[in-house]
């Protein structure tokens, strides 16, 4: 780094100065698209009590990332095929599989093995392995931006489309079947949405450390507000802030991106516990 560099980052702070580069204006993109998306779906994802089955669909897609890389696909298409016909199948079989942990325990080891026998015969593709397993937003580029926004598009359109019955369904469930909504049917299409919000949140943070930007941000929304629309406004405002910051902080002191995410999510749940909690609508 030359001397004027140094000394514009010392007199007028990163702000300015790390938005010369390219690959931090994509990683600011994307981070914030990811972000929202994260922000909105993971509040459903805590209201509803599945976090872990969400977290379950982020290893699953581990092995279709491999696996997709051992036949010479995109993995990202991989992730998103497996992490999509999982969370379809888990939503389906949601009478048998609700409050088993276990359960869903297997599944996830049991995706991970495969993901480490598809390393084992595509050595190659170790390097993009630690990017899928921990994250790699620095390297994201325009061609990635515009398939998650793509990805994002249709999770927030799909979301749209089943909120008035998803909400009714998690917060009385048997009054809404009694009405005729379809249990099965918005936790099948609910889980399939959480899939693509998955694949595209594994992009910026990896699958090892989805709850990030999934959960941390909407749990400490879901205590800090009871509202349904201030809450999904704090989520997302919550996780944006926190990639970006994250991002920033990254830059300032070489540390992993996904690290930085990590721990200002931390910082912001445990600080949502001194937080009054608003009643809002």
């Amino acid at each position: 780094m030359t001397t004027a560099t140094s000394t514009a980052i010392t007199t007028t702070g990163i702000s300015t100065d790390m938005f010369h580069y390219e690959f931090m204006t994509n990683a600011f993109a994307a981070a914030g698209m990811v972000a929202v998306v994260s922000g909105v779906v993971g509040y459903f994802l805590v209201m509803r009590g599945q976090t872990f089955a969400g977290h379950a669909l982020s290893h699953i897609g581990f092995a279709g990332a491999t696996g997709a890389g051992l036949i010479g696909l995109a993995p990202l298409w991989g992730l998103v095929g497996f992490t999509l016909a999982a969370g379809i199948v888990m939503g389906f079989l949601s009478d048998r599989i609700s409050n088993r942990d276990v359960a869903i325990g297997v599944v996830l080891a049991l995706s991970l093995g495969f993901g480490l026998l598809f390393l084992h015969y595509y050595t190659s593709f170790a390097t993009q392995a630690t990017a899928l397993l921990f994250g790699n937003v620095l390297a994201v580029d325009h061609a990635m931006i515009a398939t998650l926004a793509a990805l994002g598009a249709i999770t927030l359109l799909a979301l749209a489309a089943i909120m008035r019955p998803l909400i009714f369904a998690s917060l009385q469930p048997e009054l809404a079947e009694a009405k005729g909504v379809s249990l099965r049917f918005i936790s099948t299409a609910f889980l399939a949405i959480v899939a693509i919000a998955v694949s595209a949140c594994a992009q910026i943070v990896g699958v090892l450390m989805v709850f990030t930007l999934m959960v941390g941000p909407a749990a400490a929304a879901q205590r800090v507000t009871t509202g349904l629309w201030s809450g999904l406004i704090l989520s997302a405002a919550l996780a944006l802030t926190e990639a970006w910051l994250g991002i920033a902080f990254a830059f300032q002191t070489d540390w992993p991106v996904s690290f930085c995410i990590a721990v200002l999510s931390a910082i912001g749940y445990f600080g949502s516990f001194a937080v009054p909690r608003t009643r809002t609508a």
